[in-house]
């Protein structure tokens, strides 16, 4: 069992960054694939970013590639996404996700969520 929690969501201007984080309960966060999902209103639910148990695999959606980051402290329990160059078609919920396995792009193959944190950016 892992529970989910993200912070780091808020108000930023266009081509501006935010950090998201997500911290994990459980001893067991190193054998997560950790993925990073958001749903803007009247959207369904996106893939972002990817990253493999041990963190030397990631996966970007084409939209964000080259803006934003994936990265995990397995000893802390935490997932970061690191998004720069923000525009307004990134504003979403942007949610959090544990799977065992292999890290994958369907967000139905994900079995813990967190609560998700907003992502406003202003043009």
């Amino acid at each position: 069992q892992v529970q989910l929690v993200e912070s780091g969501g808020g108000l930023v201007q266009a081509g501006g960054t935010l950090r998201l984080s997500c911290a994990a309960s459980g001893r067991t966060f190193s054998s997560y694939a950790m993925a990073w999902f958001r749903q803007a209103p009247g959207k369904e639910r996106e893939f972002v970013a990817a990253i493999s148990q041990g963190g030397g695999n990631t996966y970007y959606a084409e939209s964000v590639k080259g803006r934003f980051t994936i990265s995990r402290d397995n000893a802390k329990g935490t997932v970061d996404l690191q998004m720069n160059h923000l525009t307004p078609e990134d504003a979403a919920v942007y949610y959090c996700a544990a799977k065992s396995g292999i890290a994958l792009r369907v967000d139905s193959t994900y079995d813990y969520w967190g609560q998700g944190t907003q992502v406003t950016v202003s043009s």
